[in-house]
């Protein structure tokens, strides 16, 4: 069968970086691009610049791709790509909670995240003392064992985390209500007497959401990391050592290449596999 012929398979992704240059829409793009090719789908993606431009998609992309970005998670409130970024969100749900067999899957990251988790009052959402940035071991919990897309992961894994809000505390409550679980938080740190961060979410069977970004590659951290902007930003919060050590990281191939090349491919899998189930 040619490729037209098959049942085409259309994500949506949402820019949520406000016009400001990034690593993120890249990493996105190359992931499906990859996926495509790899798997002889018929798939598309179109991306919507949903703070810049209040550009926002209907329910019609069989899949939703929500990016980080910069900036307060909170001082959005009101405004109006983030009603129109919520009521989509909402129309969404309200799909996969009826009888159709066809559900629409979403993958949240960092701001994303952030937004989800004030949607359905998770935890507390505040500002770091200071930036976390680099490649950072993501911990596990209990809950999971048997989460899919985490197959492949070694535990602690690692990813790219970049971000100054955080979302800590989690409403045990909430969670047990909504039915949610909290799959990963971040690394330990025994020297500092702090809550630790919420790192990966599910919402449900069908909606996914990390704090940090599976999507980031070698490639584009690493060229972050030499400018030397970055780098005295880095040094001067973490020393020289700890600069040296994030760029041994980047190089290992089983961390954030191995992260990037697993989370969001076996996210797609899930998706695939339950669109053409229900063709």
């Amino acid at each position: 069968m040619i490729q037209t012929e098959k049942p085409e398979i259309k994500v949506a992704i949402l820019d949520l970086y406000d016009g400001i240059a990034n690593e993120g829409m890249r990493g996105f793009r190359e992931i499906l691009d990859r996926y495509k090719i790899k798997t002889g789908l018929n798939l598309s993606y179109e991306v919507f610049d949903i703070r810049k431009k209040v550009e926002v998609p209907g329910t019609d992309f069989d899949i939703y791709i929500s990016s980080g970005g910069p900036g307060s998670p909170i001082d959005s409130e009101g405004t109006e790509w983030e009603k129109k970024y919520f009521q989509l969100i909402d129309k969404l749900e309200d799909h996969n909670l009826s009888n159709t067999s066809q559900k629409k899957y979403g993958f949240f990251v960092c701001h994303s995240f952030q937004l989800m988790c004030r949607k359905y009052q998770l935890g507390d959402i505040n500002m770091r003392r200071s930036a976390s940035f680099g490649v950072l071991p993501v911990h596990k919990t209990h809950a999971a064992i048997n989460e899919p897309i985490f197959d492949g992961l070694a535990d602690p894994f690692y990813s790219v985390d970049s971000r100054l809000w955080q979302v800590i505390n989690p409403d045990e409550k909430r969670f047990t209500e909504l039915g949610m679980q909290l799959l990963a938080i971040e690394k330990e740190r025994p020297h500092v007497d702090l809550p630790r961060a919420m790192m990966a979410i599910r919402f449900s069977d069908y909606f996914f959401s990390t704090q940090f970004h599976p999507e980031a590659d070698a490639k584009g951290v690493k060229s972050l990391l030499l400018k030397e902007e970055k780098k005295k930003e880095v040094v001067a919060e973490h020393g020289l050592d700890k600069y040296n050590e994030m760029l041994d990281r980047i190089e290992d191939p089983d961390k954030i290449t191995h992260t990037q090349n697993t989370m969001i491919p076996n996210f797609l899998d899930q998706a695939v596999l339950s669109l053409q189930e229900a063709l």
